[in-house]
């Protein structure tokens, strides 16, 4: 049984990566809004920040502070949306998920067999081993959740 989820996971990642989006076709920021919050980096990376205006064969337009900045398409490396952050959000679950992680090892780490030379919490109490692996896996996963970039990019060009 295995064996066979193996195999299915192996042949299923070509049909899995043909589905996702291409960050390297121009063609991609059609879906881009007028008004979206845009941060443009030219290959000189020079940072632009503002809000897209047009788009191009050519060029992307957007307006940063008072006046409007047009970037040829041959100069720009990475165009990303800066809308929305999804900081909390991924800190949030990603340490409810390491929580429940750590104490289901401080749940294992706590159950007393032989203490022969290995590191274990038979001492503390079952009840006090779970809290604190629950506590290092919050901490551990809000620290990771929060580490994640939360801006999508939309367009990147691989290097010259």
């Amino acid at each position: 049984m295995r064996k066979l989820a193996v195999t299915l996971m192996l042949l299923g990642t070509p049909i899995l990566s043909r589905a996702q989006t291409s960050e390297n076709s121009w063609a991609a920021l059609n879906a881009m809004h007028v008004g979206q919050q845009i941060e443009v980096i030219e290959t000189s990376l020079k940072k632009h920040n503002g809000t897209f205006s047009a788009l191009t064969d050519e060029a992307i337009q957007l307006r940063e502070g008072e006046s409007d900045v047009g970037i040829r398409k041959e100069n720009v490396v990475r165009v990303t949306l800066l809308d929305k952050s999804h900081r909390l959000r991924n800190a949030l679950l990603l340490g409810g998920l390491g929580a429940g992680a750590g104490a289901g090892i401080g749940a294992a780490a706590s159950r007393c067999f032989s203490t022969t030379g290995s590191f274990n919490f038979c001492g503390l109490g079952r009840s006090v081993a779970i809290g604190i692996g629950a506590l290092v896996g919050l901490a551990a996963g809000a620290g990771g959740g929060a580490a994640i970039p939360s801006h999508p990019t939309i367009y990147r060009i691989e290097h010259r």
